[in-house]
């Protein structure tokens, strides 16, 4: 997976616990596009767990940003209920006893590099079905 996204320069990541608000600790930029990685971290291990998109390219080749863009996604974007992740996330942490995530986003469409955010997504969950035989626990489909 690592070689997919190695391409791509505007990245960063954050760490997420039930205690602390999505919407503060998020620092991926409003009207970005591109794709998310999910990772479950414990003193054991680093497990990907979900990986996600936001942003269509059209016909002739612009980019259509999601309002809110990969801030917007993260934080808003729902998953597991009608609801979004900032509520969503802590619910499910506890349900699972996951004490930290860690969140890595890539901006993958700029002027300087132009990877369509779903196909990113779909290689990267491509690569993770190929090693594990699964997607991650938290992609219901694809």
């Amino acid at each position: 997976m690592e070689k997919e996204l190695n391409k791509y320069k505007s990245t960063n990541s954050f760490l997420f616990t039930t205690d602390l608000n999505l919407e503060e600790v998020c620092n991926a930029p409003d009207g970005a596009s591109g794709v998310f990685l999910v990772y479950n971290v414990s003193d054991a291990a680093k497990q990907l767990i979900m990986v996600g998109s936001t942003g269509t390219v059209q016909n002739d080749g612009t980019l259509k940003v999601k309002s809110g863009g990969l801030y917007d996604k993260i934080v808003n974007g729902h998953q597991f209920a009608k609801t979004g992740r900032k509520y969503s996330w802590p619910a499910q942490m506890k349900k699972e006893e996951i004490e930290t995530l860690e969140v890595v986003w890539y901006e993958t469409f700029t002027d300087k590099v132009k990877g369509i955010p779903t196909f990113v997504e779909a290689t990267v969950l491509q690569s993770y079905l190929a090693e594990n035989g699964t997607l991650p626990k938290w992609n219901v489909a694809f």
